[in-house]
């Protein structure tokens, strides 16, 4: 299994259209985002992870998820999240994952995204700036 796109974002809509198939519209992308009030502050982001199965695959894992300060990557984790999936072999599938983030001071976490066992990891920055 592969991990195909790893974001934050607002919002997923799946939506049927004729093969049968279906259409995966992500909204507010975001690689930013300005604090709700200054710092120390804890922010609560959705990340979207959407994975593929081969079709000689068994169509079960579970997607490990570790935040880390940037710069830090062997540093002590800002926030953990471990979640097992199934998804039929040959299709594909998604999971939401929210990470309570707090923030000592304006600064990027990374989301470390893994497909266990594999060693294959997808790192998405999230950087906190001032609020607007």
């Amino acid at each position: 299994m592969d991990i195909v796109s790893a974001l934050f974002a607002e919002n997923i809509n799946l939506r049927p259209v004729p093969g049968p198939s279906t259409r995966i519209d992500l909204t507010g992308i975001m690689f930013s985002v300005p604090a709700p009030s200054a710092p120390p502050v804890t922010i609560t982001p959705h990340l979207i992870v959407l994975i593929r199965c081969r079709p000689d695959e068994p169509g079960q894992g579970v997607l490990e998820v570790v935040y880390r300060h940037a710069g830090d990557p062997d540093g002590e984790p800002v926030a953990r999240n471990v979640s097992p999936f199934n998804v039929e072999p040959g299709k594909f599938t998604y999971r939401l994952v929210r990470g309570e983030l707090a923030f000592k001071e304006y600064s990027t976490i990374e989301a470390h995204c893994r497909l266990v066992p594999s060693n294959q990891v997808t790192t998405v920055p999230l950087t906190l700036i001032p609020p607007v």
